[in-house]
């Protein structure tokens, strides 16, 4: 099973969105890195060919037209919309009419994914008393209807709470054998476990690809962490890329990136995914 983008690019008049894009996937989750407003949703929209690419196509194992790979898909947006008045069973009745199934497949297509996302107790509790969490894991169970072998989600743990994170993590990684993942966020530690890939997206493409062990090799040896003064911060934030900041008693302890040693007393750390991502957006973090 392969999904392949050629030479994808799109722009909005004079501005240019996506760039040239090229990449394959097979089986495995793949996470897509980026900022807000780097075409994160442009990118996700093209795939399931709710809008057009102003250059370039999508191919799924042999198809080539849109329309003969678009069945497979299963999409969970960014602003997943709902009726809140319909109970968890009936929405995914709904949409698996809208999918085109019979009564019989819509009923055990709805139970199956009402148990895979852990919602089979709340079924029949109207939506808006469900929380956050539950709201998403109704998302997929929606997106998982009719079991589609490419699943694409956009920012599908905004607003979550650390817990309800992990449950939605765990939920992906158990359908990631048999599925092409395409998960979109800018949340690092959502990808960090359980990616197979990680592709950074900058200034229209992927300005970086590979697996989390990869991608910190990139800046292995130069993550920093050490002591400064209140009144020494100023000069540290002008010259260097910080990437955390922690005050201490004694004054604060800054970490930054950084191809040499930048002070006598700095200590060398382990790198994590959120360090190179800062490194790369830091201009969108001021």
């Amino acid at each position: 099973m392969k999904l392949e983008m050629i030479g994808i690019s799109k722009s909005y008049g004079s501005k240019t969105v996506l760039s040239n894009i090229s990449c394959k996937f097979t089986e495995g989750v793949y996470g897509l890195l980026g900022a807000n407003g780097t075409g994160k949703t442009t990118l996700m929209n093209i795939i399931c060919d709710l809008i057009k690419p102003s250059q370039g196509r999508i191919r799924f194992d042999s198809s080539s037209p849109a329309e003969d790979y678009i069945q497979y898909i299963g999409f969970l947006p960014q602003n997943f919309s709902y009726y809140p008045n319909f109970s968890g069973i009936d929405f995914l009745l709904y949409m698996a009419t809208l999918k085109g199934m019979t009564k019989k497949q819509a009923r055990a297509e709805s139970d199956k994914v009402l148990k895979l996302t852990g919602l089979s107790d709340v079924r029949e509790k109207k939506i808006a008393s469900y929380s956050g969490g539950m709201k998403q894991r109704l998302g997929i169970a929606q997106a998982l209807l009719n079991d589609p072998q490419i699943l694409i989600l956009d920012e599908p743990t905004v607003g979550l709470d650390p817990k309800e994170r992990v449950k939605f993590r765990n939920i992906i990684s158990e359908l990631s054998a048999e599925k092409i993942i395409l998960l979109s966020t800018h949340i690092v530690s959502d990808i960090e476990a359980i990616a197979k890939e990680i592709l950074i997206l900058k200034d229209g493409n992927f300005i970086e690809r590979g697996s989390a062990k990869e991608l910190l090799s990139l800046i292995e040896g130069q993550v920093w962490e050490f002591q400064v003064s209140e009144s020494d911060w100023q000069y540290f934030a002008r010259d260097y890329v910080i990437v955390n900041e922690r005050i201490e008693p004694d004054g604060i302890i800054l970490r930054v990136i950084s191809m040499s040693r930048p002070v006598e007393r700095a200590n060398q750390v382990v790198p994590s995914l959120e360090d190179l991502y800062i490194y790369h957006f830091r201009e969108e973090t001021v």
